[in-house]
Formats: structure tokens, C-alpha cells, sequence
């Protein structure tokens, strides 16, 4: 089963007696591979020797690459990929993306030393200061709901409260990223989360920020948003029809101030606490332990292999690279145990979450269908 996934995968994975190992397939966009198998070299210094042996296949890709629908039924062996994302009808085993640990080409820093500068940013202006307006900035080219947003920008016929702006990275790199800080950029009331080609990672660095998340109906999940539920860490957007729920969405929070600074502010925590350094680092302790006892063989280093160290990627990488590994480096093993896994939900508990959801959404299109047709009614 493993070995079937490797004609989408970017490297193979070995751990064995506390050490890691690599067999490389294909050059994954950027350094995503290299931030990868950093941050995972990073876990066995927090937790040596806690690890089994195991031995996986990992994805660097955009999208997930486990289709559900060629594996039916009770002998279906899906091969088991780890990837950064997942959706309704993939069978990939979400995991941390490489930007924890730092994405240079974008001069982002790492996530344990940003989380604290984007908390310092949010004191800077406070929310009944800021623009009462929706902020979104990114790149457009990457997925048609992208351009469909732009449609939703302030013009001379129409203004649908937002502020869009085209993120040009090649431009941005030439100037050192300094319009990109991201810490700079909670000074609107709200902050629009939409996905790319897939997820983004721009969504836990938008959420960070405790201006309210308006959130576009996404298709994508990646490991810790699951946990988070409309109407108390953010503000569900319609996909289909985004210029009049955005609009509605800034009209409704600028009539409850109190209550969207809540939502923003119990998203912010949400990130600053439960999507700290920490427990990244134990969701995957925790996923390559559940992981690992479903092997039915032991597995040992291939021939082929080389072996992975922190000093021997760091050593020989050089500017931002460099100081981002430096920046990432676990010093000391951690002297605490991982946190406890919980049991699985069961499936009652499942379907009352999920229905409480999907009541949530419900309930925000209901509000923003009366507004329209009020407005309608006006006309």
C-alpha cells in the first residue's frame, strides 16, 4: 500500500531507532520538502527517541492526491500519502505544512516567533479604530474564486465594503517583502479568508489576527481547522455570491460591534493557544504514533537512503534559509509528556458538531437573505 503511493509523492520518510532517513522521488515547489523534513527532524528533538519506527510517504503538493472514489469498499487498500490539506473525497493523512517552520522565498518567518509578533501587531490599533471595511490581500491568478473576488472591490457604481488588493510576489521581493509584514496588516475590522488552488496558509496568519475572519465557504481542510466553528471563530461567506455576503457581513458586524469583536478575539486565542509551537508538534507525535501502529512489517533503511540531521540542513543553507532553521531549531528535548489524544468522536457526537455547523451557516444566510430582500423591498 505505501509503496503505491509513491507516483505522487515527493519523498519517502524512514525513522528507525529514533533516527530519520530520506529517500527523495522529485523536487517539490520551492523549499517546501526541505521546511518539511525540518520541521520533522524538529519533533524528534522535542521528543527523542519516543518515536517508532515507521516508515511513510509525504506529498508537497497542492492538492490532495488520494481520491476517495477509487477506493470503495472493504478491500480497497488506499495507499497511505501524507499532505497538507484534505477535502470530502480525498483519503490523504493531514499534516502540518512546511510554513510552521519558515518560507523564505516569501520572507515569512517562522510560526513560533511570528504568533507573538502578529499578538504585539494586534494591540497597535484598536478595533472601534480600524477600518470598517473587509481586507484581503493575495495573489488572484492561483484559483477562479480568487478573480471572482476581485469582482467584489470598491468602484464608482458599487461598494461592497471591501478592500482587495493584488499581491504581486515578484515585485515584493525585489523591495525585501516590507509591504508584506503580516503583522501590519490587522488594521481593518475584518480580514477575508478564501482558498487558492487548495487550502492556504494565509489562514492561520488571517485568524491570528482578532479582526473578524470572514469566512469564504471552503472546500479544503488542513489539520487544526476542524475544530473551529462558524459564528464563534469566524463569519461564513457564500462562495457563489461573495460581493453581496461580504457586504452584508461588514453591514451586520458594523450594527454589533460586541459581538464581532468575540468572534475575532475568540479566533485570535484560538491560534495564540491551541495552535501553538507545542501542540503542532504533538498533533504530529500523535498522527505518526496512530500512524505507525497500523504497519504490519518493520521497517529498516533502505541502501539508498541517506540520513537526516539538523546540523547537516542547517550547516550548508545559507541567508533567509539559514536563519530560519536557526530560528526554528528545537534547543532542548521538551520535559513534558505529549498532551493526552482524546478519544474519536463517536458518531452521535460527530453528527450533532456537524449539524451545529451546518446551523450556524444556515443562520448567517437566513439574516443576509432578509437583508436583501429589505433593501429589495426599499427599491
Amino acid at each position: 500500500m505505501i509503496e503505491r503511493a509513491h507516483m505522487t509523492a515527493n519523498f519517502k520518510l524512514f525513522i528507525v531507532d529514533g533516527k530519520a532517513y530520506i529517500e527523495k522521488y522529485r523536487q517539490s515547489v520551492q523549499s517546501r520538502d526541505m521546511f518539511t523534513l525540518w520541521g520533522i527532524l524538529q519533533l524528534l528533538r522535542v521528543y527523542p527517541g519516543r518515536l517508532p519506527d515507521l516508515e511513510l510517504i509525504f506529498s508537497c503538493g497542492d492538492l490532495p492526491v488520494i481520491p476517495s472514489k477509487k477506493f470503495r469498499g472493504p478491500n480497497a487498500n488506499p495507499p497511505p500519502s501524507f499532505h497538507y490539506c484534505g477535502d470530502e473525497g480525498s483519503l490523504d493523512i493531514v499534516f502540518p505544512d512546511w510554513s510552521f517552520w519558515g518560507w523564505p522565498e516569501t520572507n515569512i518567518k517562522p510560526w513560533g516567533s511570528l504568533l507573538q509578533i502578529i499578538k504585539e501587531g494586534n494591540k497597535r490599533t484598536k478595533w472601534e479604530d480600524r477600518v470598517p471595511y473587509a481586507y484581503w490581500k493575495g495573489n488572484p491568478t492561483v484559483a477562479r474564486t480568487r478573480m471572482d473576488l476581485l469582482k467584489c472591490n470598491v468602484s464608482d457604481k458599487n461598494d461592497w465594503n471591501t478592500h482587495l488588493y493584488i499581491q504581486n510576489w515578484k515585485q515584493e521581493s525585489k523591495h525585501g517583502f516590507k509591504d508584506s509584514n503580516l503583522e501590519n496588516q490587522c488594521k481593518h475590522r475584518y480580514k477575508i479568508y478564501i482558498e487558492g488552488n487548495a487550502w492556504s496558509v494565509s489562514e492561520k496568519y488571517i485568524l491570528a489576527c482578532d479582526s473578524m475572519t470572514l469566512y469564504v465557504r471552503p472546500r479544503y481542510y488542513d489539520f487544526f481547522t476542524r475544530g473551529m466553528e462558524p459564528l464563534q471563530h469566524f463569519w461564513p461567506i457564500r462562495d457563489n455570491s461573495k460581493c453581496t455576503s461580504l457586504k452584508f457581513a461588514v453591514e451586520w458586524g458594523n450594527n454589533h460591534k460586541d459581538k464581532v469583536k468575540a468572534i475575532g478575539e475568540a479566533a485570535s486565542n484560538f491560534i495564540q493557544e491551541d495552535l501553538k509551537m507545542d501542540y503542532v508538534y504533538d498533533y504530529m507525535f500523535h498522527v505518526l504514533n496512530e500512524y505507525a501502529k497500523l504497519l504490519k512489517f518493520k521497517p529498516t533503511i533502505p541502501p539508498n537512503a541517506v540520513e537526516l540531521c539538523s546540523e547537516k540542513m542547517a550547516c550548508p543553507a545559507t541567508g533567509t534559509w539559514k536563519k530560519f532553521m536557526v530560528e526554528s531549531m528545537v534547543k532542548s528535548p521538551s520535559d513534558e509528556l505529549p498532551c493526552t489524544l482524546p478519544p474519536p468522536y463517536d458518531p452521535l457526537a460527530l453528527r450533532d458538531l456537524l449539524e451545529r455547523k451546518a446551523n450556524s451557516t444556515r443562520q448567517v444566510e437566513a439574516w443576509e437573505n432578509e437583508y436583501w430582500q429589505s433593501i429589495d423591498k426599499k427599491q
